[in-house]
């Protein structure tokens, strides 16, 4: 085996075990959706453990495949996730916050509470 080989095999041994880490964590972030207890819980478990799993597995297959084209689309679905994902979720929050679906009883300290004492 050349060592040109042997560098080949390594990248596909790396890039199959960062997409194994990464499916680990969206499968947790999955779990995650399912028993967390409120709205709040679950948007961390839907936003964290998922955008980075999805970079794993986009970083994994990246060096699987190669080829430029791919490689950078890959580049682009990562971006676009890690754009998107904060704001969906801020958007979320306040959305809940507002409409009540936030367990007031599992927040340490309420930031958007209009009664707070130091305003």
């Amino acid at each position: 085996m050349t060592d040109g080989g042997m560098v080949l095999d390594v990248l596909d041994l790396v890039g199959g075990v960062l997409i194994v880490l990464g499916t680990l964590l969206v499968l947790a972030a999955a779990i995650g959706l399912v028993r967390l207890p409120d709205v709040l819980s679950r948007m961390h478990a839907a936003t964290k453990p998922q955008t980075t799993g999805l970079l794993l597995v986009a970083i994994g297959t990246a060096l699987h495949l190669r080829e430029a084209a791919d490689v950078w689309m890959l580049v682009l679905v990562g971006a676009f996730a890690v754009i998107t994902a904060p704001v969906t979720a801020h958007l979320v929050g306040r959305l809940a916050y507002r409409t009540g679906g936030v367990r007031r009883d599992l927040l340490h300290r309420d930031e958007m509470d209009p009664d707070r004492a130091d305003r």
